[in-house]
């Protein structure tokens, strides 16, 4: 009978914890003064109440002070803000430090020593996404895929866990996430044969609470042949047993890629969490028949378990590396006078898709660039694009080039997150302008080496208005652009909308740049030292609100910059897409905040 009673008391403790460790982080995101999470909130909307900085008064904006992070190379995701702490994040090695807002001096330092072999096999530049907060603690996924639990106050490592082998591959470039009292992390690597998974662990402990596997067995991957669903035919229908095994030759699934780097959702009231997986390897499509499942796929799991309720593979039999991990934004949507529970995703193959997060129910899959060519549209009935084969290399064969396939690669959108305007009900849209040549070839496996097997050429997309970028407003209800502005290169940074009327972006010149949401008329822009690929953000402190950005090119886009590559296919095709770069900027790596003046007498960088 005690020992019955004890347990019972040890399960009523930890449910405690674990619901004081949710409501710390919940409580902090629901400040809008800090940015407590990388996008905000669980439903990634980058989204602030704030408006002391709205649309009349932006054009006063200016930079209130800076900060270097001391490391190059590409800069993406964001700073957090948590009270009177800002957290910042570095590429590799990954450093973290905790600064003070009141003077902007360090609280504390976390330099982790890292071996240098990682980087070799870091695809696409040695970026890091960010940090992640709750329960006292902010959470680092270093490159090496050792996950990190710091004591916020301190910095202190009080647990770490790891989760993949830089030997084969296996490296981190995302950032973790918290939900509720779990942790996920992913997994990337899609270019080396790395097979991806999305990985739990408790908060408080370290302690790893489930693994999905994202292509092999069904218990594996964790779905239920019978209860985990898909749109079949019209409807949602059972997956089936195998669901994944039969898509695949032999044990080619083994080296199936499908990693999991990008960014992830979640809905309390369902308690599922959303995200996308990336590309099959090898990229030579010969290689691997079949439609290669569930690679570029969403995933719905169960936060508890990682059991998935419903899936939906975008691009079957990939031929052109469009991963499917670009981030998932929930919202309520009007559709036909109803109000529905929509994920919003804006795949890498040019296609903006809505689906109903309770059930996964296709609703809207149309082009968010027109210009996208590899398929006409997407059958609505079986949910599988219509490739056109003039523009398919699986059509074609190995070691011939295909030409003139829009988007490129880096797909018309890659990881560079949206933000979703609460106001209007538009969602505001980074997007890249690019096509390419696509050569595949013979490729051979071998554990740590590339495992790629294609040859590429990028160039802005032909008879359009030259630029590489496109900022949009879309309409996910309706699958519509509403309007759209055009940049001079990629779009590669992370959007943010605030309730002051203003939609803030960077730009690979190093732009950072106030636009209306109404109709992207540009209100206001400052020019940084580097190229702009991370996350705009915004917090306030002392009664006064802050926008704040990194500046440090790299990324995929800037990686010729970053690693110093100078051969036209090299970076999978992207030095010579964006070899310009070169005469509008310079590596670096810093932080920029911006507030506006003291007094209106100031300077101003206001756009007439």
């Amino acid at each position: 009978m005690k020992r019955q009673q004890s347990l019972i008391l040890l399960v009523a403790a930890t449910s405690t914890v674990s619901l004081a460790s949710a409501a710390d982080l919940e409580q902090a995101m629901s400040k809008s003064s800090n940015w407590a999470a990388q996008a905000g909130d669980y439903a990634n909307h980058r989204y602030s109440e704030l408006k002391q900085i709205n649309a009349s008064n932006v054009g006063r904006m200016q930079v209130a002070w800076t900060m270097s992070t001391g490391v190059l190379r590409g800069h993406e995701g964001s700073p957090l803000v948590i009270g009177d702490t800002m957290y910042i994040h570095t590429p590799f090695p990954n450093n973290v430090f905790a600064v003070n807002l009141k003077d902007q001096s360090y609280k504390w330092k976390y330099e982790p020593k890292q071996d240098t072999s990682v980087v070799p096999v870091m695809c696409c530049d040695t970026v890091n996404r960010g940090l992640a907060y709750g329960d006292g603690k902010i959470f680092l996924q270093q490159a090496d895929t050792t996950l990190v639990a710091l004591d916020a106050n301190t910095g202190k490592v009080l647990w770490s866990a790891k989760n993949g082998d830089p030997k084969i591959g296996e490296t981190n470039t995302n950032a973790p996430h918290v939900f509720k009292d779990t942790v996920i992390t992913g997994i990337s690597g899609g270019e080396f044969g790395v097979r991806g998974r999305l990985i739990a662990y408790d908060m408080a402990t370290g302690k790893k609470k489930w693994t999905a596997w994202s292509i092999g067995p069904d218990k594996e991957i964790l779905v239920d042949p019978a209860k985990t669903m898909t749109w079949t035919n019209g409807k949602m229908a059972p997956v089936g047993a195998d669901s994944s095994l039969k898509t695949w030759k032999g044990d080619q699934w083994k080296l199936g890629g499908g990693t999991t780097w990008g960014w992830y959702a979640y809905d309390p009231k369902l308690n599922l969490v959303y995200y996308g997986s990336g590309n099959p390897g090898t990229w030579n499509p010969a290689q691997r028949p079949g439609d290669n499942k569930w690679s570029m796929t969403i995933f719905a799991r169960d936060l508890n378990t990682g059991m998935a309720k419903w899936v939906y593979q975008m691009t079957p039999h990939d031929e052109w590396d469009y991963d499917g991990i670009n981030e998932m934004l929930l919202v309520d949507l009007n559709m036909k006078g109803k109000t529905v529970p929509a994920v919003v995703h804006f795949d890498r193959n040019g296609f903006g898709y809505t689906l109903n997060r309770d059930t996964g129910e296709l609703l809207v899959a149309e082009k968010y660039d027109p210009t996208v060519n590899w398929a006409t549209k997407v059958d609505m009935k079986t949910g599988r694009p219509i490739v056109d084969k003039k523009f398919s290399p699986g059509t074609t064969g190995p070691d011939v080039n295909v030409k003139d396939i829009c988007p490129a690669a880096l797909g018309t959108k890659d990881q560079q997150p949206a933000s979703y305007d609460r106001k209007s009900g538009l969602i505001m849209v980074p997007t890249n302008h690019v096509c390419m040549t696509y050569e595949p070839f013979q490729v051979e496996y071998t554990a740590g080496q590339p495992f790629v097997g294609a040859t590429l050429t990028m160039y802005p997309t032909p008879n359009s208005h030259g630029g590489m970028g496109n900022f949009i407003a879309w309409d996910a209800a309706q699958g519509k652009i509403i309007w759209s502005k055009p940049e001079r290169f990629s779009v590669w940074s992370g959007a943010l909308t605030t309730a002051g009327d203003v939609v803030f972006y960077g730009t690979l010149e190093g732009y950072i740049k106030a636009v209306s949401p109404k109709d992207g008329k540009e209100l206001w822009k400052f020019k940084t030292p580097s190229g702009i690929i991370g996350n705009v953000f915004t917090y306030e402190y002392g009664g006064k609100q802050y926008v704040g950005v990194y500046s440090g090119i790299g990324g995929w886009a800037g990686i010729g910059m970053a690693a110093g590559l100078t051969e036209s296919t090299e970076g999978l095709g992207a030095v010579g897409g964006y070899k310009d770069l070169a005469k509008y900027t310079t590596l670096g790596g810093s932080l920029f905040i911006f507030g506006l003046p003291e007094s209106t007498g100031s300077a101003t960088t206001a756009l007439k």
